[in-house]
């Protein structure tokens, strides 16, 4: 196994490692803290129009959605793995950076979420 065959590897893991955190962030955070917020400020406050229809649809909609959410967020993340694995040298860094940065602007999106969610439960607003 070559030096950048071990790189690739790395970086796939990695990558993997990131794209579970932004998943969880935008999922299973943000929806724990949505129906926090509904609970407390009501669903007609909810900004995002689909997470508000979610939120009045029975139990069974929500997850199943969610995790369809979840399915589709696997198979587009496992294709922008391979394109990068597919890639020739030269493109293949670029494609790392560019995935590295699409997986941080993910995170930092979950995380405002979370503190956006959070705002609504503890102050009764959004940061918006």
């Amino acid at each position: 196994m070559s030096r950048d065959d071990r790189d690739l590897d790395a970086w796939i893991e990695a990558y993997w490692g990131w794209a579970g955190v932004a998943a969880f962030l935008l999922l299973s955070v943000d929806l724990l803290t949505s129906l926090g917020a509904a609970a407390v400020v009501g669903v007609e406050h909810e900004s995002n129009p689909l997470m508000a229809w979610l939120l009045v649809q029975p139990t069974a909609v929500l997850a199943g959605v969610h995790l369809a959410a979840a399915g589709l967020i696997v198979v587009l993340l496992y294709g922008l793995q391979e394109l990068v694995k597919e890639a020739p040298s030269p493109q293949q860094r670029f494609l790392m950076i560019a995935a590295e940065a699409f997986l941080g602007l993910l995170v930092a999106a979950g995380l405002f979420l979370l503190a956006n969610n959070l705002s609504v439960i503890v102050l009764g607003e959004s940061l918006l």
